[in-house]
């Protein structure tokens, strides 16, 4: 149930949102998740509650609390999708044996599903905040071919799920204009990541274009994958979907916090306009393109590395291994590829958004950095096992009673 859930959220909010180049997709599916995972480990038991005091009735049934906490949530955020949301909820109750274990999973469900919403409420989501520097070297503007200004600036200081502040993993500043590290950036971007004459191998192009679409759709296919290869229970289950997509959220609030408070040119900027930026072993090429259109936000730090690196770390911990096994579909390539270990993940993302022309390499590593301290934290603080008496051990214990 907590799988055809995330399919149905992904789709949702897939849909709601179409091809829109931010990461404001992660925070949907955080909110979905941490409901349903308090919905089922509120009945099933063994993991720390997020942020209530509830625990569930006893001999209700999980499912039916996390399908109707799933729907309650998406229905509160997305209410043009009602009549099939509506659809979807009636086959999940259909399939549950009638009677007072599904009433009172529902029931409950309804209330996990309220008590998100409630937390939610005055979190910062689609406000105006603007961004304000001028125009100079090294500061961002809109890029070409659209032109489009600074995308969903509000995830720069939308509460987060599980941090405690949107600054808390914000990165030192990126290397100086000046500097060799930011000269060295440029030029393999310059060759590595153009649209016409690079120096990419046929591998290192399908790489990129991999990683080009729905990062937030990718990870909830081979996470609910995942889930079903090693079967895991509906407790286990709901508290991997809530580690990494509650992790995603606060990777992506992270992000957007750097990329607004340091508003660093893109790479197409970058390379076209080399000539301003002081630095005499950077050379202007006013032609330049990327392989992959640039996306309307900052480059430093980059979010697909940064949201990367927070799931690959949640998956890890939740499993306790460092090995990921994830199987990751691509949309854009028709492909799916194989990742046995965390490292291996971070590294052909980082390499993607360089070899695609969008990013830096050092607002790629970086943002891999910040995100796996932000999973890291994440765990340490959340989703922990719990003793029989429901007590939790150490900081663990005190994020849960918040």
């Amino acid at each position: 149930m907590v799988r055809e859930w995330n399919a149905i959220a992904t789709d949702t909010i897939k849909t709601s949102l179409g091809p829109r180049p931010s990461g404001q997709a992660a925070i949907w599916e955080g909110f979905v998740s941490v409901a349903v995972y308090n919905a089922v480990v509120g009945i099933e038991g063994g993991y720390a509650l997020y942020k209530w005091h509830e625990p569930g009735p006893a001999k209700a049934s999980s499912a039916a609390a996390a399908a109707t906490a799933a729907h309650d949530v998406l229905l509160t955020y997305f209410p043009a999708f009602k009549e099939r949301l509506d659809t979807a909820y009636a086959d999940s109750l259909a399939a549950l044996p009638a009677g007072q274990a599904r009433d009172r999973g529902v029931d409950y469900g309804k209330r996990a599903a309220a008590r998100i919403i409630e937390l939610r409420e005055g979190d910062g989501r689609f406000a105006d905040v603007p961004f304000t520097a001028s125009p100079a070297p090294g500061v961002w503007r809109p890029t070409p071919p659209a032109f489009q200004p600074f995308i969903d600036t509000w995830l720069a200081r939308l509460r987060p799920l599980l941090l405690a502040s949107p600054q808390q993993f914000r990165p030192g500043e990126p290397p100086a204009l000046s500097s060799a590290a930011y000269a060295e950036d440029v030029q393999e971007l310059k060759v590595m990541g153009a649209k016409t004459g690079s120096g990419r191998s046929a591998q290192q192009t399908e790489t990129a274009l991999f990683f080009s679409g729905n990062l937030v759709a990718q990870v909830q296919t081979a996470v609910r994958d995942l889930a079903a290869r090693h079967r895991l229970g509906i407790a286990e289950t709901a508290r991997l979907f809530a580690a990494v997509n509650a992790s995603a959220t606060d990777a992506v609030v992270t992000a957007w916090d750097a990329k607004l408070h340091y508003g660093s040119w893109r790479p197409i900027t970058a390379i076209r306009l080399a000539d301003t930026d002081g630095n005499p072993a950077t050379t202007a090429d006013p032609a330049w393109e990327p392989l992959l259109l640039t996306p309307p936000h900052p480059d430093y730090i980059a979010g697909h590395t940064t949201v990367t690196a927070a799931v690959a770390r949640a998956v890890t911990g939740v499993l306790g291994t460092s090995h990921i096994d994830l199987y990751v579909p691509s949309e854009v390539t028709g492909n799916t590829r194989f990742y046995a270990s965390a490292d291996e993940l971070n590294r052909d993302v980082v390499d993607a958004r360089v070899w695609g022309g969008l990013h830096s390499r050092t607002a790629d590593v970086v943002g891999c950095r910040a995100g796996t301290h932000v999973a890291a934290w994440a765990l340490d603080h959340y989703f922990q096992p719990v003793a029989k008496d429901r007590s939790v051990a150490g900081s663990a214990g005190r994020a849960a009673e918040r």
